[in-house]
């Protein structure tokens, strides 16, 4: 299943398992390649004004997990050269996230604006040497003298002198320009096809407190700019980006090429990870939050690290589902049923099986005895014989799902009705139902049931092949209230991102249901957050880990049992 997994997601193995990345890696260290015999060192380099999300998780697993591969060194840099949008709360988050996730850093910790002296040294040095100039053009001027694939671009600021250009440059330093009104542009090609190359813009005026350097700059660095100096400065070999950057690596060669820097990485592009029914940009993300479309960065119901934890995913999930959807070199939408799919696999195997009745009826066991209790054994995970057994109380109250009784039973139902066949209460007794009781309403408030002493634990009762279905339930004289929110994607559409949409047209009502009073059994009552089980018969659920406290339970469903991805 592996290789149809990858096939689909546009992924190309070749032989050996390896990927296109590695395969050129291999070129870059073996004999008589660019980086023979050294370290192979790659970055991480988040831009830290928004949480991680699954799309950025791709590209941290392979980054960190090329590193891994080759013995190497990944750092992890934080992107800050636009101080208008960051914030230390998203540096802490992205590195709760990384660790969360299993990846380690060591001490390779950097941000972008510690280099922002050397970035300036750079860009004077280019002045120098006669390859860049300021530009006095508004930004719609610029796109208007941008020319076209058959017309260079013009700037009337091409030829100023290079002692004009220092003057104004240091002066944009010092603050005596308003924002917008002087850009340093990089002297390259105004005909060039790349239009990247069409002296672009590498500094900018931002009179913008910064949340690390303070008010010590207002002239910033423009990211194709910054980001090879970078690069450069920490001895990176391979800058591995998402495909976008691809019409940037002309840029990124040509400042390596002509900064003075201590060593010259090399960028590969890969393809970014699309999934349906989910929108990856951070901008929508926080116009999300900000609406109050979600609770938080943190709702289960969003693409976020943050958010997928606090919906149960676990990271052996989340790593195993970018391993297997492989490494492509073009743009792919992957199924969100199949990171469902790989969250279950892990849950099927390490989660704890325990009952909760989420919809409760009251079952009644009219011939056990009145105020009698007994202790039955049932299976902590029957995928890990190490997980032993447990047991839980039996009493002549209990509660079961509503959907386990009907008073007129349709076709193959094979749960409780009156006079209907013998079903089993896991872990329990065989019982039949005779009957139920209702309300004024005609509502049935309870269901009523009697047992077979003989049949306790499953074995079999008396040579008897029992028809009805096994059905979970509570013990009324211990259950624990509950809250359990159940959710659905955000978005019917399955391509919420598409241009041509509105992604807020598109938000799926009914993404969550919070069921009250659902009854669960009482040991969990002790659980502790981030605690993952099978409800049995319902699905995988995790203690939330920011609105459950004692005396208040509050479960998430994390995935449903039945699994949709198409194998």
């Amino acid at each position: 299943m592996a290789e149809e997994i990858k096939a689909a997601s546009g992924a190309e193995e070749l032989p050996g398992g390896k990927n296109f990345i590695h395969a050129l890696i291999e070129e870059d260290i073996g004999p008589g390649g660019q980086y023979e015999g050294m370290t192979v060192h790659t970055r991480f380099p988040p831009e830290p004004n928004g949480y991680l999300h699954i799309g950025h998780c791709k590209a941290l697993c392979i980054d960190f997990g090329t590193a891994e591969k080759f013995g190497g060194l990944c750092n992890l840099r934080m992107d800050d050269t636009n101080p208008s949008k960051e914030d230390t709360e998203y540096v802490d988050a992205i590195q709760e996230d990384i660790r969360w996730l299993g990846f380690t850093w060591d001490d390779r910790f950097y941000y972008a604006s510690d280099y922002f002296d050397q970035m300036y040294a750079c860009a004077v040095g280019l002045i120098k040497k006669g390859l860049a100039y300021v530009c006095e053009l508004t930004p719609e001027q610029m796109r208007q003298m941008r020319g076209d694939i058959n017309t260079p671009a013009q700037c009337p600021y091409r030829d100023r002198p290079v002692e004009e250009s220092l003057d104004l440059f240091e002066r944009m330093k010092n603050g005596e320009f308003e924002d917008g009104s002087m850009t340093l542009r990089a002297k390259i090609d105004p005909a060039s096809g790349n239009f990247n190359m069409r002296d672009p813009v590498i500094y900018r005026i931002n009179h913008a407190h910064h949340h690390r350097q303070g008010d010590a700059w207002c002239i910033y660095p423009m990211y194709d700019f910054a980001h090879p100096i970078e690069d450069a400065l920490e001895h990176i070999t391979h800058s591995l980006c998402s495909l976008e950057f691809e019409a940037h690596r002309p840029l990124y060669n040509w400042v390596v090429e002509h900064c003075d820097l201590p060593s010259k990485p090399r960028q590969i592009e890969f393809a970014r990870l699309g999934i349906d029914h989910t929108v990856m940009s951070k901008r929508k993300l926080r116009q999300l939050v900000e609406e109050g479309k979600v609770s938080g960065w943190d709702d289960p119901r969003m693409p976020t690290l943050c958010g997928l934890r606090r919906r149960g995913y676990t990271p052996a999930s989340i790593r195993n589902f970018c391993e297997r959807i492989g490494v492509a070199k073009s743009t792919n939408t992957v199924e969100y049923a199949f990171l469902e799919h790989c969250l279950r696999e892990d849950l099927n195997q390490t989660a704890r099986r325990t009952m909760a009745v989420l919809r409760p009826v009251r079952l009644t066991v009219t011939n056990y005895p009145e105020g009698q209790s007994e202790l039955v054994r049932v299976e902590n995970n029957p995928m890990d014989p190490a997980a032993g057994v447990r047991e839980i109380s039996f009493s002549r109250h209990l509660w079961i799902e509503a959907e386990d009784f009907l008073e007129t039973p349709v076709p193959k139902y094979k749960r409780l009705y009156p006079d209907g066949p013998e079903c089993r209460l896991k872990g329990a007794y065989l019982i039949h139902c005779t009957g139920c009781v209702k309300d004024a309403d005609g509502n049935v408030v309870e269901v009523l049931c009697e047992y077979d002493p003989d049949s306790r634990g499953g074995d079999p009762a008396d040579g008897r092949k029992v028809k009805g279905a096994t059905i979970h339930w509570v013990d009324a004289a211990s259950a624990v209230d509950a809250e359990v929110r159940l959710y659905d994607n955000l978005f019917l559409d399955a391509d919420p991102d598409a241009a041509d949409k509105n992604f807020l047209d598109s938000i799926n009502p009914q993404s969550l249901t919070i069921l009250q009073n659902c009854k669960v059994e009482a040991a969990l009552e002790h659980a502790v957050a981030p605690a993952n089980f099978q409800f049995m018969r319902q699905g995988y659920f995790c203690l939330d880990n920011q609105d459950s406290k004692p005396g208040h339970l509050v479960f998430n469903r994390s995935v449903g049992l039945k699994d949709s991805f198409k194998k």
